[in-house]
């Protein structure tokens, strides 16, 4: 492996609008439970570890139904304002 090439990553996109109802409702489900919402998703996607994420609502399989790196580029696009890659 050449370590002075840059290596191209591309995942799959899933419909942004499904992922942001996902966040939401596993959002929603922290904070009712008394989390904070920020922190634990911040914690999962950090380590992968589910059990930063209630199982309450089911959010805990909601949020497994995304891939972390998915989750990570919709937000990096959406912090700089670039929106959904078409």
């Amino acid at each position: 492996m050449d370590l002075d090439k840059t290596m191209n990553f591309q995942i799959e996109k899933e419909e942004n609008t499904k992922t942001r109802e996902i966040l939401k409702d596993v959002y929603n489900s922290l904070s009712e439970k008394g989390y904070n919402p920020i922190n634990q998703i911040v914690g999962y996607i950090l380590s992968g570890d589910p059990t930063y994420i209630t199982s309450y609502n089911d959010a805990r399989s909601k949020i497994r139904t995304i891939e972390r790196d998915e989750l990570l580029e919709k937000m990096v696009r959406d912090y700089i304002g670039l929106g959904p890659e078409e």
